[in-house]
């Protein structure tokens, strides 16, 4: 998918501070210290560069910059969910650069970037900002992805059992448990107002084209057309979910009538049994839960 780029600014060149917001959770050691190594160069380009780990401390220095109309931009130094973190904390005019630091970083591949020095620092020094849509789930910005069921109760369990870095391998102890507790509830859909029939058992909702693993749930999905995608999948049980997968995986599932296709703007999901949610990776909570679409919500630096 092309983003558009009609709209897109250049960044002010007297707006010199650039605020890097930390997650010590997301990446090797290795990987962040990759800010330390682009933030001394981009003080030697004349930037004012901050490192900061503490979100209270981030939210204060961004006021600050923002009052002064002296912030390039806050670099978030993490994973997906660390930008929406960072979107949820910070005021709407923020701009936003990526460094792609997390285990999955599907906002930044969808944009094209990558965790290098010259090419991160390019964009500080000469990239355009342009605006990203956004969903808001129950009053929480999410940015890639919201989905209930199965897969968010994987999260919820990784969550739980999380002490620091996670990699690919970290996922495979959730998603055991979850295959032999999970019962797979029904869930209730009403789009846009209209109620939806029947039931479905799994219900995604997308902002971009792309999932974990490079799945393709709603390739049609757009950042910048003010609507939400979803794909939902109609009947429940392990079995069914590795077809569904299957079917995913060699982008076959627009075929298989236990799927429906979604473009939408408002969404309520519900469930008369306790159903997680997730949002960018992260437990959200549990249903019901009220999505709906924030356009060009997100101001975000790209190359």
């Amino acid at each position: 998918m092309k983003l558009n780029f009609d709209a897109a600014e250049f960044c002010p060149e007297d707006a010199k501070t650039v605020i890097f917001s930390i997650n010590p959770n997301s990446g090797s050691s290795d990987r962040r210290n990759l800010c330390d190594a682009i933030a001394q160069y981009l003080d030697q380009q004349g930037f004012e560069t901050i490192l900061l780990t503490d979100l209270d401390e981030v939210k204060r220095t961004v006021a600050a910059s923002l009052e002064r109309k002296s912030l390039r931009a806050v670099v978030s130094a993490g994973g997906d969910g660390t930008v929406s973190l960072l979107a949820n904390l910070l005021p709407p005019e923020t701009p936003f650069a990526i460094l792609p630091l997390g285990t999955e970083n599907l906002l930044g591949r969808h944009l094209g970037l990558k965790a290098d020095q010259e090419s991160f620092v390019s964009m500080i020094q000469q990239g355009k900002s342009i605006r990203l849509d956004a969903g808001r789930a129950n009053g929480k910005l999410f940015l890639v992805v919201a989905s209930c069921g199965f897969d968010a109760e994987v999260v919820r369990r990784l969550d739980e059992a999380r002490t620091g870095h996670i990699n690919y391998f970290s996922w495979l102890n959730p998603i055991f448990k979850t295959v032999f507790s999970y019962r797979f509830p029904k869930l209730n859909l009403t789009i846009d107002g209209k109620k939806i029939h029947p039931a479905v058992h799994w219900a995604f909702v997308f902002n971009i084209p792309r999932y974990a693993m490079n799945l393709r749930f709603t390739p049609e999905a757009d950042s910048q057309d003010g609507m939400l995608n979803s794909c939902t999948f109609r009947k429940g049980g392990v079995i069914r979910g590795v077809w569904y997968l299957l079917t995913v995986f060699t982008r076959r599932h627009k075929r298989i009538r236990d799927t429906e296709f979604s473009k939408f703007q408002r969404m309520t999901i519900q469930s008369d049994q306790p159903v997680p949610y997730e949002l960018d990776g992260d437990p959200g909570g549990m249903l019901p839960l009220e999505i709906e679409t924030l356009p060009s919500a997100l101001k975000v630096l790209v190359p």
